[in-house]
Parts: C-alpha cells; structure tokens; sequence
C-alpha cells in the first residue's frame, strides 16, 4: 500500500508550485510549468516530478534544464516547509501527455470532418 508516498508527493506537487511562482528566479523556470504529478519512491528517497510546459521544443527542454539547475534549492526550502526527517532527491522528467492528448484529438478531428464529407 503506497499511501505515505503518495500523500508525500501530493504535498510535494502543493509546495513546487507556490515555489515556481515565488521563489525561483531562473528565467527559464517560469508561470507556464505545470507539474502534473509527483511519484514518491517507497522508501521516500526519490520525487519524480513531472513537468509541462506549453512552447516550441527548445523553451519545454530549457525549462527542464531550468528545474534541474534548481534542485537544491527547492529541496532545501521543502526540508523548511515540509515535517520530514530526509527530504526526497528531486529528479524532474517532462510530461508529454499533454502534447500527446493535443495531437490525438487532432486526429480524431480530421478523421470526423473526412466521415462527413
């Protein structure tokens, strides 16, 4: 049963987010990153957070370069704000679903205006 882990990572998720928006001042680390889900491991010593971000390839890629270049920091302000003896080790991946959902509906659009014509 994984209900720690993922209690831990929904606390997670709640605290990145206040941080993108005030704490982080990388250029790179912006109001456009969505963090879409937190997967804790079951010994609470790794975060996978996953991260959206709309834009070309290269603003998505340098906003997980972004992220990553402020690890420490966020670990550290989340040992501030959150009663855990060891914080998780943060490693942030992108989360293409969302482009992924975005071109199926593509898809099913141009297959649906094909049928009625």
């Amino acid at each position: 049963m994984k209900v720690r882990p993922n209690r831990i990572g929904e606390e997670i998720k709640k605290e990145l987010v206040l941080l993108i928006r005030n704490g982080i001042k990388d250029p790179r680390v912006d109001s456009l990153i969505s963090i879409t889900d937190v997967e804790v491991t079951r010994d609470l010593s790794y975060a996978t957070v996953y991260i959206s971000r709309y834009g070309s390839e290269t603003e998505r890629n340098d906003a997980l370069e972004g992220m990553k270049a402020a690890a420490g920091f966020m670990r550290s302000e989340l040992s501030k704000r959150l009663k855990l003896r060891t914080v998780p080790e943060l490693i942030f991946k992108l989360d293409d679903s969302l482009q992924y959902g975005a071109k199926i509906e593509t898809i099913l659009q141009q297959i649906h205006r094909e049928q009625n014509d």
